[in-house]
């Protein structure tokens, strides 16, 4: 099972949410879950993944599935150095039990071009990165997600789903 997760904040609270999917060029959806999170710590530059990592954590608890990946919206390394990213964070605050992929819409300060994709007939790339598994692998997957636009469309669904866009 691979797991599509996105974090939504409003003051001191989120609401994150996971999107289940068994195939990778699927649409359909095995479970969404939502979970709201209350006193989640101040947005800090430079350690994005502390006010992230723990509103992550708490949703995989909800989880029985046995999860092969999971999909977060941001990077897994940050720029040309690799240093660690929330998806780095996440993969090591899991034991490294499954592989981390990272999809951003924006750049990260000295991002590899290598990281770039292009879906659909979009002229605007989106960031992969990934660990405990090859980036030219982890950007395979991610084209081959279904959805015909810029955004797979079970990201989407994931992005919606926490900002309350559509029900749970």
């Amino acid at each position: 099972m691979k797991l599509a997760i996105d974090v939504q904040y409003e003051h001191n609270s989120s609401i994150v949410a996971g999107v289940l999917f068994p195939d990778w060029n699927s649409d359909t959806v095995h479970r969404t879950i939502t979970k709201k999170i209350e006193g989640v710590a101040p947005y800090e530059p430079g350690s994005f993944y502390k006010r992230e990592l723990p509103c992550i954590l708490s949703l995989l608890e909800e989880i029985e599935e046995t999860l092969d990946a999971i999909v977060i919206d941001g990077f897994v390394t940050l720029g040309a150095d690799h240093s660690k990213g929330l998806g780095m964070h996440l993969y090591d605050a899991i034991n490294q039990s499954t592989s981390v992929i990272g999809v951003a819409k924006k750049t990260f300060a000295g991002t590899p071009e290598e990281c770039q994709i292009f879906r659909g007939t979009s002229q605007k790339a989106l960031f992969v990165t990934a660990v405990g598994i090859s980036l030219s692998e982890a950007k395979n997957l991610v084209v081959a997600m279904h959805g015909k636009n810029r955004n797979p469309t079970l990201l989407k669904k994931a992005d919606q789903l926490c900002r309350g866009i559509i029900p749970n």
